[in-house]
């Protein structure tokens, strides 16, 4: 079975290709558009591995939450690929994939969301334990037990959670970051399962409906305009 996996869900864009259980992952190039580079490095990965679009049986990617922009492009690639060499798609969640990726049992995943926020989930070995949410790091809401793993670059933009989670949280992973080969990973057996979806009923998972602080929300915060 093969499968085309895409997370553009941040800056730090990845593809990862999974050939029956073996994984190639490649990462975009920094500075660049990804609307721009998925499906040149899409292209060149297949290659490598010696297979063509004909080859796939189907096509994933990270849902969210995350970047809108990212998210659209890459809910948009996988819709166009599998449109056009009819292929399944299986959407991942942004968060599930981190966890998986973590290598813990118990995780908290938290992934910067901007304008002072995180996205925010908990999770056992990889299966979510509640919805993921968007809030304020003061108003992260605290697991009633010890013994958790911490991850996403959120730990490392807003250093206050550090404080908050320390007495439930034995190990940390700040530097940890979306990537592809998790989600395929994810996707693999949901698509040997047959539980792809039609291209057409793919969408991003936004969590929250802004992109953005106006001019006065930057300016209360001792922004600028």
């Amino acid at each position: 079975m093969n499968l085309l996996a895409i997370e553009t869900s941040t800056d730090l864009g990845s593809i990862a290709l999974w050939c029956d259980g073996v994984v190639l992952r490649r990462f975009c190039p920094v500075g660049i558009a990804h609307s721009e580079t998925l499906l040149p490095l899409i292209r060149a990965t297949l290659c490598e591995a010696e297979l063509g679009f004909a080859d796939l049986h189907g096509v994933a990617f990270a849902a969210g939450p995350g970047s809108f922009t990212g998210l659209r492009v890459a809910c948009g690639v996988a819709q166009g690929l599998a449109f056009a060499h009819q292929l399944p798609v299986i959407p991942v969640g942004t968060l599930d994939a981190m966890a998986l990726a973590s290598g813990g049992e118990q995780v908290l995943v938290v992934l910067d969301a901007r304008m002072g926020e995180v996205y925010y989930g908990r999770f056992s070995r990889a299966v979510p334990l509640g919805e993921v949410v968007v809030c304020q790091p003061s108003a992260l809401p605290l697991p009633d037990s010890a013994g958790w793993l911490a991850c996403g670059n959120g730990l490392a933009a807003y250093p206050l959670l550090r404080a908050r989670l320390a007495g439930c949280v034995h190990r940390w992973q700040p530097e940890l970051m979306p990537a592809a080969d998790a989600v395929a990973c994810l996707a693999a057996p949901r698509l040997a399962r047959a539980e792809g979806i039609d291209a057409a009923a793919a969408a991003p998972l936004y969590i929250r409906n802004k992109v953005a602080l106006t001019v006065a929300e930057r300016l209360a915060t001792g922004g600028k305009a």
